[in-house]
C-alpha cells in the first residue's frame, strides 16, 4: 500500500469525513497482527458487527474474539462505543419535549442501545413536559420490584419536577411488560398521588424486531394502567 494511501496519511490529507468505515476502524486499532495488516482486521471487524452502528452491542468479549484484539484495544473501542452512544443520547437546542410515548422511546433508545442489563431512568419534567433532567435510578437491576417509589419521587423532589416518566429497557428488545413491571407501576402510581406529582408513564424499551407489535417500546399510559 502507498504511504499516500494509509488511513492516517487520507486523514491528514482530506479530513475524516473522507475515511471509509474500515479507514475510521483501522485508525482506532492502530495495527493489525501477522499476515492480517490493519485494514484487513478492520474489514473483519466490520463484517461481524454488520455495521458501525453494530458495534455498539458489542462487549469486551465481543471484539476479543478477533485475532488481534487484545484486552486493551478492546477497553479502548468500548470506550469509543460508550462515547458514541452518549454523544447520540444528547439533545440539541431546548430541552425535548416528552409528551407522547413514541417521543420517550426515540429520545432514550441511544442510551438503551447495547445494553445487556436492565437500567431504569427518572425523566423529571417542567409544566411544559420538557425534560429537566434525566436520571439513571438503577442499573443491571434484574427485576423492577427492586426499586422502591422513594427512589423515583426523591430524584423528582429534588429537581422540582411537576411531573415524572419512568422508563426502562429489556434487554432482550421485547417490551411486553412482565407481572413484575405491572406490580411495580401500580406501585408507582399510587405513589405519585400520595407526593403529588404526576406520573405521566412508566415506557418499556426495546427493539422493533423483538417487539410483537413491532413498535419496539410499550406505554403504560397508553394501556391504561398510568
Amino acid at each position: 500500500m502507498a504511504v499516500s494511501e494509509r488511513p492516517q496519511e487520507r486523514l491528514a490529507r482530506l479530513g475524516a469525513p473522507a475515511l471509509s468505515d474500515i479507514e475510521l476502524i483501522a485508525m482506532l486499532l492502530r495495527s493489525g497482527t501477522r499476515g492480517h495488516d490493519v485494514l484487513t482486521l478492520s474489514e473483519r471487524l466490520l463484517n461481524e458487527a454488520g455495521s458501525l452502528a453494530g458495534l455498539l452491542a458489542w462487549s469486551e468479549a465481543d471484539f476479543r474474539r478477533l485475532k488481534g484484539i487484545g484486552r486493551v484495544k478492546a477497553l479502548q473501542l468500548l470506550t469509543v462505543m460508550e462515547i458514541a452512544r452518549r454523544v447520540l443520547g444528547q439533545q440539541a437546542g431546548e430541552s425535548p419535549l416528552l409528551n407522547r410515548p413514541e417521543l420517550i422511546a426515540d429520545y432514550l433508545r441511544p442510551y438503551a442501545q447495547g445494553l445487556t442489563v436492565e437500567k431504569l431512568w427518572v425523566l423529571c419534567l417542567n409544566p411544559r413536559r420538557r425534560l429537566i433532567k434525566r436520571v439513571e435510578a438503577t442499573s443491571g437491576t434484574a427485576t423492577m420490584s427492586l426499586v422502591h417509589p422513594r427512589e423515583i419521587f426523591r430524584e423528582a423532589i429534588r429537581h422540582a419536577a411537576c411531573s415524572v416518566i419512568v422508563a426502562h429497557n429489556h434487554p432482550s428488545g421485547d417490551p411486553s411488560p412482565s407481572s413484575t413491571d405491572l406490580q411495580a407501576t401500580r406501585q408507582l402510581r399510587e405513589a405519585a398521588r400520595t407526593v403529588q406529582i404526576e406520573l405521566l408513564d412508566h415506557v418499556i424499551i426495546g427493539r422493533p424486531e423483538a417487539d410483537p407489535a413491532g413498535r419496539g417500546w410499550f406505554s403504560f399510559h397508553d394501556a391504561g394502567i398510568v
